[in-house]
């Protein structure tokens, strides 16, 4: 299991028009990823807006969901977000990933967002296993 950061946002689409998320896999149960904020993050009081903010959280754990289910595709079902605390140009995001439970449909998981080692965004979500094609 390799501990090196790889971008994940490989394909044209949302996140890597916004500059891309790197991911790791800790263990087989946790899974970091990353993302610096840029200007284009920020929202109109200066700070890193909720919505992307959601957006990272939603592909970093979507990502650990996947390989946590031996890379079958997953979706999102719910995600719950609460935001805790800013961030601003510049900063590096780092998120951790906690896969709390899996079954072979679902996968239960707690995110925190964190920025210089104070949590900013925590979240629970739930994946849907697809089958593989």
């Amino acid at each position: 299991m390799s501990k090196d950061f790889q971008q994940i946002s490989i394909q044209q689409g949302f996140m890597k028009h916004n500059g891309g998320v790197l991911f790791r896999n800790i263990s087989e149960t946790e899974y970091e990823f990353k993302s610096t904020i840029n200007q284009n993050h920020l929202n109109a009081a200066g700070i890193t807006h909720g919505g992307y903010l959601s957006a990272l959280v939603d592909a970093g754990a979507g990502t650990a969901a996947h390989r946590s289910a031996e890379n079958a595709p997953c979706v999102t079902i719910s995600l719950d977000l609460k935001f805790i605390g800013p961030s601003k140009t510049g900063d590096e995001i780092i998120g951790n990933v906690k896969i709390l439970k899996k079954t072979k449909t679902l996968v239960f998981l707690f995110c925190e967002l964190k920025c210089d080692d104070k949590i900013i965004t925590s979240a629970t979500g739930v994946w849907k296993i697809l089958k593989k094609s």
